[in-house]
């Protein structure tokens, strides 16, 4: 099976219905079921990774924090930022977990070039940075050989939030965005549509199907 299904969710999500899909979706999958990639904002919110210190959340203030099964520390979800959960059976595709990573963060990597941003990968932090600061963060997880969770990319967001955490878990970790690395603002719809056509490819699907689904609200 080598086609996807992509979903692009309209309007802001609470995070904790759509973490419920998505662990629903991947308990109930079965060896014929296609993957999935999902595309949406979310509401403002925190979520600490499985493994995720306590001490790295230091002032959440008004915005809730949700404990999440993805791996990582904490880190921040909100309007202006691209989710991206891949629903991926990767034992099917035939590779594992460090090739899934590599595989998002060249996704991101091209898409970001392709607003004339010169980014890269590190091998001691996974995600994406430019000019020394982490403008996509990495969070997944792999369960019977299939994946969920997965990528933020900061586009237009408020990094202030970023503030009052330890960004996965670095203290001396700098964010940035999409808009502040480039002369000319690309709209938010351009990046997520650039960088759909990069993990699609990347990935390897033959196919796509494209269903919208309607706001939360």
């Amino acid at each position: 099976m080598n086609s996807v299904v992509v979903r692009h969710f309209s309007g802001l999500q609470d995070y904790q219905p759509m973490y419920q899909r998505m662990v629903d979706f991947t308990a109930g999958r079965d060896q014929n079921t296609e993957d999935e990639l999902w595309f949406l904002q979310h509401e403002r919110v925190f979520t600490q990774g499985q493994a995720g210190k306590a001490e790295h959340v230091l002032m959440p203030g008004d915005i809730p924090v949700i404990q999440s099964n993805r791996g990582g520390q904490v880190t921040y979800h909100g309007p202006g930022q691209l989710m991206v959960y891949l629903l991926i059976d990767i034992k099917r595709k035939g590779f594992g977990p460090r090739q899934l990573v590599s595989n998002i963060e060249d996704a991101l990597v091209a898409t970001l070039k392709t607003f004339g941003i010169d980014s890269a990968a590190r091998e001691d932090a996974p995600g994406v940075y430019t000019n020394g600061r982490k403008i996509a963060s990495l969070g997944l997880r792999i369960k019977q050989g299939r994946s969920f969770h997965g990528l933020a990319l900061n586009i237009d967001m408020d990094l202030e939030p970023f503030r009052r955490i330890n960004p996965c878990g670095y203290s001396d970790m700098q964010m940035t965005r999409v808009v502040d690395e480039v002369t000319d603002e690309p709209a938010f719809d351009a990046v997520m549509a650039e960088l759909q056509t990069q993990l699609v490819t990347i990935f390897g699907y033959d196919s796509s199907q494209l269903i919208k689904e309607p706001s939360a609200s």
